[in-house]
């Protein structure tokens, strides 16, 4: 498995949101909720030429000094160019070379990540003229385009597409389970994996991992055996500043598309927190297992309907999928660690289970006919037969004489059907309807 990121950078106004929504053909965005500040990061998936990749959005930025403005480019460039695979660098062909863009190229000269210079709003041949002045920044080949009309991005997307890292199909440790601790800085997620590694060291190999801090480790006993990805190694708040949350959220979409299974952290303490959705949602959109673990369990003042309200709480904010897994531990204690680890394995199983053509039908057109899609515009709708996909993650298809007028609170219906009846707890599910 290998998760392939591109990373927009650039000065504000040049274009880099419209490229963005260009790339990944439709609006995501995460939200960064840093003291006395509110920024949208724009996360999303995009797919060129059978190749899948993300894209991230570095955003801009609006300070008054010249000074801070080319610290805080510094720091955001320096961020992405850790964590992507390929740096695409957006400038304005209307206002030319700038002092700013000058600053960025200077940064990503001295990096190793590979970059893609993109002059936008080159939507004429003068302005083709006009941009060759960019190869001034000496950072080699450029490429004309307009985000607003897509006119060089398919050039461009070639390029990029080109330049990820090819996917290594002999993977030893393929078949394996990949599950991932994953949540908001300090959790302890550095507990969990120490609690879970610290008692045989001997059984724990190391893997290269895909980026820097990440660490893949082979985990096996207690006939358990799977991967678990590391990524507590966070960089020191001293060398992040405000921007650690939008650095976890980086780490956790790298973290995220590695993995099989998500067990995503939450500080009891804290509760659950807008960061915490967020990545709930990355997860989600990816269409990973997850397992919700409650940490730091074991600080909490307890009475006997503690654990229904905190459950009932975490599920109000992740609704409308609530059908996860909840369990509260403690990694300093190693309460309920090892049940972790069983239920991630769990979920893992129920994500690759394939469900009978016969069985679905028998359940599920029952429970149609028992309440049906209500007609639209005066048309009665029918749906004849459901089968599964043969995809990685559950999807399923209803075939139906009118596919178009089937509304999203009858397809959370067929949903909770399939959830009633058959064991997909912690797995996201697709639904799609077909024409007959």
């Amino acid at each position: 498995m290998s998760s392939k990121i591109i990373a927009i950078v650039g000065r504000p106004n040049v274009g880099k949101s419209t490229l963005f929504n260009r790339l990944v053909e439709q609006r995501k965005a995460i939200v960064d909720e840093t003291a006395g500040v509110t920024r949208d990061r724009n996360y999303g998936k995009g797919e060129w030429n059978g190749t899948e990749f993300s894209v991230i959005d570095t955003g801009g930025y609006v300070v008054n000094s010249d000074d801070i403005f080319e610290a805080e480019i510094n720091k955001q460039v320096h961020l992405a160019i850790d964590e992507a695979d390929v740096v695409l660098f957006a400038v304005d062909v209307e206002s030319g070379v700038t002092d700013l863009d000058e600053a960025i190229a200077n940064i990503l000269r001295r990096g190793k990540k590979p970059v893609v210079l993109a002059v936008n709003k080159v939507d004429n041949n003068s302005r083709i003229l006009d941009a060759q002045e960019f190869y001034g920044l000496g950072l080699g080949e450029i490429y004309c385009i307009s985000s607003m009309t897509g006119s060089g991005t398919g050039d461009l997307l070639d390029v990029l597409v080109d330049m990820l890292p090819k996917t290594d199909a002999d993977d030893e440790d393929s078949e394996l389970p990949h599950l991932s601790v994953v949540g908001r800085p300090n959790v302890g997620k550095s507990s969990f994996i120490n609690a879970l590694i610290g008692e045989e060291r001997n059984i724990v190999t190391n893997v290269a991992g895909t980026t820097r801090d990440s660490i893949h480790t082979r985990y096996n006993k207690f006939g358990l055996d799977f991967m678990i990805v590391d990524t507590a190694g966070l960089r020191k708040k001293s060398k992040v500043n405000e921007d650690l949350e939008f650095y976890s959220v980086l780490r956790s979409v790298r973290t995220i598309e590695n993995s099989d299974v998500c067990l995503l952290m939450i500080d009891a303490e804290r509760g659950v927190e807008a960061q915490d959705v967020n990545i709930f949602n990355l997860i989600l959109r990816n269409k990973k297992g997850v397992v919700i673990l409650v940490n730091k369990w074991d600080l909490i003042e307890k009475d006997s309907k503690t654990t229904k309200k905190f459950a009932e709480e975490i599920k109000k904010k992740i609704a409308p999928f609530v059908d996860v897994p909840i369990l509260f531990i403690s990694a300093l204690t190693k309460q309920r660690v090892h049940k972790a680890l069983e239920t991630a394995i769990d979920v893992f199983k129920r994500r690759k289970q394939k469900v009978k053509t016969s069985e679905l039908n028998e359940v599920l057109l029952e429970a149609i006919e028992s309440y049906g899609p209500p007609s639209t515009k005066g048309k009665y709708i029918k749906i004849k037969y459901v089968t599964q996909l043969p995809s990685p993650t559950p999807s399923f298809a209803f075939f139906a004489n009118l596919p178009q007028y089937i509304k999203a609170p009858y397809k959370r219906y067929l949903e909770n059907q399939i959830r009633e009846n058959f064991n997909f707890t912690g797995v996201p599910i697709q639904i799609y309807f077909r024409q007959k």
